[in-house]
């Protein structure tokens, strides 16, 4: 009887331990030329270097980046035109949008890992 009790506890609690945070990667933002009238809108993408994924309409949170890479992006388009690398992870965020909740792709920026290549942009609209 033990064991099956344990065993119960155990499930509940893996069940219930909150999701591990998303894995963090290398990404390529920039404006991918898109323009639209309605949100929301697919204008900026990602792509992930560890997976060759592009990400379409996401956004980009750049509030977590260290003082000295938000200086970096303050000071130039570097991060809307894909010149640089950032890392971070994807996350899903509920916005409301015209009275309707939507869950839009985010791509939260932890630090900047260096200039990216040519070849890393060609998603990009102009590079």
């Amino acid at each position: 009887m033990f064991p099956l009790r344990f065993a119960s506890l155990v499930a509940a609690s893996i069940c219930a331990s909150p999701s591990p945070a998303a894995a963090e990667s290398s990404y390529v933002y920039c404006d991918n030329g898109l323009r639209c009238f309605k949100a929301p809108c697919p204008s900026n993408s990602a792509l992930d270097l560890a997976t060759g994924a592009i990400i379409e309409g996401v956004s980009i949170d750049a509030s977590g980046l260290p003082q000295q890479d938000k200086a970096i992006t303050d000071l130039s388009d570097a991060l809307y035109t894909g010149k640089i690398i950032v890392r971070g992870s994807i996350e899903q965020r509920t916005q409301t949008i015209n009275g309707k909740d939507q869950s839009l792709p985010w791509l939260v920026a932890t630090r900047i890992v260096r200039t990216a290549r040519d070849s890393e942009r060609k998603h990009c609209s102009s590079h």
